[in-house]
């Protein structure tokens, strides 16, 4: 294939990509936006195997991780994925430091040196950049999974002088790096991905449960930078141009998130920030308080002769897999003459966008779906809100106890309703370990029970 057919084919996949990142950026289009980028990577795909003669082994490479990804996609829960993005994080991570090893143990099958020839001086910078990025995202990603897949506790785990030790560690990985680069050899790159590795670990250990969505979204942009590094390493435009663009899309979207629970950006980066399990604030755990129960039929009957409802779902939701009775029972509020829309949280279900998903897989209309920011200042003239599945970004703990871990966290003003409606399994804390004081309102009535069966329960209240 000539020079020329290639780089072509590489423009309308990167064109593809950029169109694809467009396309994601809204509900609306990211079917679209999905079918650009599936189209893209068959371009990328298939004209980077023209230009290679060990077809047949890449082959067998595709076919067997294809294989694997596929009995995993058919088997994950939608509620599971956020850890298995997290996985995917560190498998790009652990193959940017493996073809950095490859490379410089080869460099002439590479193209990036000649027989006899040391490395030059770019490429000795190539290296050092992409091995590093690389194992960060490798560890910090099985560390990310651990903690979403409750494998690791959310727990976060601090000690004395936590920063400078990564700081020191910070130093010796460029000092290693430098060793290397004035004089290539195995010894400095090993110490220096050694410590890159354990770097990526302390990263990401400090950091709890509450603010896991963000670390998922800022891995996102580690592993795009660790892949734009391998194609430097492998002189692939095509893969630093697709790197780059996840790389700054996820560091725009790891600002977004930051801004979104009122987190600063560079303490994301250096990690160790925000609460986690264990640590909850104020009285709850410790004094027994009162709240009112009550039934399906009870909820029922309160949406059912409301004007307006607002439902704030969660990771509960998703894990009951209600989000089909929930679009049921919005249309039989609707056909009552009721307004109802969802009010969605930038980190609802532990992953930006995961409750769109959800929503969006039951066909709730994409009118009805309503931002946080947008939605808000109505809260104080809704007659009901349903929170099911949801916890931490409805709690207004995170307004008014500065003892909090998730004090200063934008939330969903469900507090300001005229009447809330809390459907949960029971009064166990959310993820980020802390009681919520919105259960205890004389406004709330807590319905208790699995999301799904709940909402059906509605739903045949409704019908009668």
């Amino acid at each position: 294939m000539s020079a020329n057919f290639v780089a072509l084919a590489y423009l309308v996949a990167s064109v593809l990509f950029i169109l694809t990142l467009k396309g994601l950026s809204s509900p609306v289009t990211s079917r679209r936006g999905n079918l650009f980028g599936m189209i893209g990577m068959a371009i990328a795909v298939l004209t980077t195997l023209s230009l290679t003669h060990n077809v047949v082994y890449i082959l067998i490479a595709i076919a067997i991780g294809g294989t694997i990804g596929a009995v995993v996609a058919n088997r994950i829960q939608m509620t599971a994925m956020p850890e298995l993005v997290a996985a995917m994080h560190s498998l790009v991570g652990l193959a940017a430091v493996l073809v950095a090893m490859s490379a410089f143990q080869n460099p002439v099958a590479y193209g990036i040196a000649l027989p006899g020839e040391l490395l030059h001086a770019t490429n000795r910078i190539e290296l050092f950049i992409g091995t590093f990025v690389g194992a960060i995202t490798f560890t910090g990603s099985i560390i990310a999974f651990g903690k979403l897949s409750g494998r690791i506790s959310g727990k976060p785990l601090r000690f004395t002088g936590q920063h400078w030790l990564n700081l020191g560690l910070g130093i010796a990985m460029v000092g290693f790096g430098v060793a290397f680069f004035l004089e290539p050899s195995w010894t400095p790159f090993l110490i220096m991905t050694a410590i890159a590795l354990l770097l990526g670990v302390l990263l990401i250990v400090p950091i709890g449960g509450a603010d896991m969505p963000v670390v998922v979204s800022m891995l996102n942009s580690y592993s795009g930078w660790a892949a734009a590094g391998i194609g430097f390493t492998l002189n692939n435009n095509m893969l630093i141009i697709a790197g780059s663009l996840v790389g700054s899309s996820g560091a725009i979207l790891s600002y977004i998130m930051c801004k979104a629970m009122n987190r600063a950006f560079l303490n994301v980066i250096l990690g160790g920030f925000g609460g986690g399990e264990g640590e909850v604030a104020g009285s709850g755990d410790a004094v027994q308080r009162n709240y009112r129960s009550g039934s399906a039929d009870d909820a029922g009957f309160l949406m059912g002769n409301a004007d307006s409802v607002i439902i704030v779902p969660g990771y509960g939701l998703a894990v009951a897999r209600a989000q089909h009775a929930i679009n049921e029972m919005s249309k039989l509020l609707t056909e009552k003459g009721v307004k109802v829309r969802y009010a969605i949280h930038p980190v609802a279900g532990r992953m930006p966008g995961h409750m769109n998903v959800l929503l969006a897989e039951a066909e709730v209309p994409y009118d009805q779906v309503v931002e946080m920011d947008e939605i808000n200042n109505e809260f104080a003239d809704t007659d009901v809100v349903l929170v099911i599945g949801a916890n931490d970004v409805v709690n207004p703990a995170a307004k008014t106890d500065k003892s909090s871990p998730i004090y200063g966290m934008p939330i969903l003003e469900a507090h300001k309703a005229r009447t809330v409606i809390v459907v949960k399994r029971s009064m166990a804390t959310g993820y980020a370990g802390l009681d919520n004081d919105l259960f205890y309102l004389d406004k709330t009535m807590m319905v208790f029970g699995d999301a799904k069966k709940v909402v059906e329960d509605v739903i045949k209240s409704l019908q009668h």
